[in-house]
């Protein structure tokens, strides 16, 4: 699972409100020829984005290269079930990253664009959002 190996801060904020509008850096293939694009805004966990990756380079098999261009760098705390209220902040229990409409996820490259295309899917369908194919334009 992706997680920091070390942080400031052991515990954040929620700040629910870097959600709002659209994503400005991160938007455009930056690696590779195909990409697969958030198209809402969300919060995607550590296990979400492997899942997603596994799925991915699972179908391209040893053919092309991939890369994640979203890290979970946002802690998320829950308290222990059945405790009363008040004593403190809970312990951190997963990570997240706070993904933005419009911010590209994983890039494909070195592989055909039926073969992206169907990977990008595979691992578009494991995650709970819609998401979009782009390719890079060739001249």
């Amino acid at each position: 699972m992706l997680s920091p190996k070390k942080v400031k801060h052991r515990k954040q904020m929620k700040k629910v409100e870097h959600l709002r509008g659209k994503e400005t850096r991160g938007t455009s293939l930056a690696f590779g020829d195909f990409g697969l694009m958030a198209m809402e805004s969300l919060w995607l966990t550590n296990r979400q984005i492997e899942a997603a990756r596994v799925a991915m380079t699972r179908h391209i098999k040893r053919g092309g290269k991939s890369w994640i261009r979203i890290f979970p760098d946002k802690p998320l705390t829950k308290k222990p079930a059945e405790v009363r209220m008040g004593k403190g902040k809970g312990a951190p229990e997963s990570w997240v990253a706070v993904v933005r409409a419009g911010r590209i996820m994983y890039e494909i490259k070195g592989v055909d664009r039926a073969t992206a295309h169907q990977a990008l899917s595979l691992a578009a369908s494991k995650l709970p959002i819609k998401t979009r194919f782009v390719e890079r334009l060739q001249h």
